[in-house]
């Protein structure tokens, strides 16, 4: 299990990648049958000092898989429950996208897997580096790689479960037009340059501005950059940060957020300039010792969410100018992944745990510890659950972890608190050294990839 002693590792860097992809390869998962990896350990980027991340983490041990199976739901269930699990035996997930009915799931297999209706529809697969990020707009899919690039996919019009790869960003075009100006090229390492337009480490997190006319890319090589998503140009990139930046989200008021493994969190102001963008630095909201390993933002509270090495989530408030709102404490180890929904915040952790957070007023209370996972969990997407109340409002929250599966949460935002509170002010309290599980239903069959 977990050794707190030994929860914070450093791992060193990968290598540099060409730039320019081989044909991905392209494929129906209904029309093949995948080769599963026959030995997790071997596979783990965990094992491979190579492709780990440079970030700060917690290690981990691999145990053997409690697969929750999905079975069909009654109306006498309790607020926050376990639904049931998506497994599919190739990898660690690393990423979670949602689009209507759809949910897209990455791995350090290169897979990027699509779910509907819980059973596997589709896949298709990049011919390296493992799927870092997935985000969704209208009808293209970006994904961002620990290789350094951005993979451009669309859905076939003939057939919905195929899905073609488009394009590699930087473009082919961009980069033999550019590349040939001196101007261009940085020096990033002693007697190394790089163009200044493409990542030359991992894509560590991707995020779409408000009205999706921008792409970010953050990345291990200390800048985020910014594509223009109608022609898929970069059109600016920013040296934000002394160390790996691990996260990107765009907020309100124009505003994007990063965060860093030197421990920051800094506040950028996005400014139009024709076409292309201008980005200035604001603020630095947090500045300690631990790697800073995620951050989300609340766009209807206008709440921005830190998570920390140390397992903390700090928060700050737009309507108090970016304040310092407090701490929220529930985790034991590191807190690899944050999201919102609603008055809800989710934060995944390498103690294997979700903690549920409301907002309440000016303070959060832990309504639930999501426990079922036998990894870290490391990422995290959400979506209302259609099938609630009008007066109730209730979510379907996604779990991705290292330990290879995908679980599903039905999360409501009206369920009876934990005993314990994680409360934003006053003294660091004492959490319990057993949290409460949320109930979670007995398994019948396994929602497993359909093998052929």
């Amino acid at each position: 299990m977990f050794s707190e002693d030994n929860s914070v590792h450093k791992f060193s860097r990968i290598k540099n990648t060409n730039l320019l992809d081989e044909d991905d390869e392209i494929y129906n998962t209904r029309n093949r049958q995948d080769q599963l990896l026959s030995n997790s350990n071997a596979s783990s980027p965990y094992n491979d000092r190579s492709s780990s991340s440079p970030m700060d983490k917690s290690p981990w041990s691999s145990q053997t898989n409690v697969n929750v199976p999905f079975e069909d739901i009654d109306d006498n269930f309790s607020d926050n429950v376990l639904m049931g699990s998506l497994v599919r035996e190739e990898g660690h997930i690393y990423s979670l996208a949602t689009s209507g009915d759809l949910l897209y799931t990455g791995s350090d297999s290169r897979n990027i897997r699509v779910w509907k209706s819980r059973r596997e529809f589709a896949g298709f697969k990049s011919n390296s580096g493992l799927v870092k990020a997935i985000v969704i707009s209208d009808d293209r899919i970006f994904t961002g790689h620990q290789d350094g690039k951005i993979r451009v996919w669309k859905v076939s019009s003939r057939d919905p479960s195929v899905h073609k790869r488009v394009g590699t960003l930087p473009t082919m075009k961009d980069y033999i037009k550019n590349s040939m100006k001196i101007s261009n090229y940085f020096e990033v390492k002693r007697h190394k340059n790089a163009v200044w337009f493409r990542h030359y480490d991992a894509i560590s997190c991707l995020s779409l501005s408000e009205d999706k006319t921008f792409l970010y890319s953050s990345s291990w090589d200390k800048t985020f950059k910014v594509w223009r998503v109608s022609d898929c140009r970069c059109i600016e990139s920013v040296i934000a940060h002394d160390d790996s930046v691990n996260s990107i989200v765009t907020g309100f008021d124009g505003l994007v957020f990063t965060g860093s493994a030197d421990g920051t969190v800094k506040v950028w102001r996005r400014e139009l300039q024709g076409k292309g963008t201008k980005h200035f630095f604001s603020q630095t909201l947090l500045k300690q010792e631990c790697a800073v390993t995620a951050v989300a933002v609340n766009p209807d509270t206008t709440v921005v969410y830190s998570g920390s090495s140390d397992g903390l989530v700090n928060f700050w408030e737009r309507e108090n100018h970016l304040s310092h709102g407090g701490v929220l404490r529930g985790h034991k180890l590191a807190v690899l992944c944050l999201i919102t929904a609603g008055n809800l915040v989710f934060s995944g952790s390498a103690d294997m745990g979700i903690c549920v957070w409301r907002r309440m007023g000016m303070d959060h209370i832990c309504l639930s510890l999501l426990t079922g996972h036998n990894g870290p969990v490391k990422c995290l997407a959400a979506e209302r659950d259609d099938e609630s109340a009008a007066t109730e409002r209730r979510w379907i929250l996604y779990s991705g972890s290292l330990d290879k599966s995908v679980k599903m949460w039905r999360v409501s935002e009206n369920s009876v608190p934990v005993a314990w509170k994680g409360c934003a002010s006053g003294a660091p309290i004492a959490i319990p050294s057993s949290l409460p599980a949320a109930p979670s239903f007995e398994a019948r069959n396994r929602v497993d990839g359909i093998q052929n």
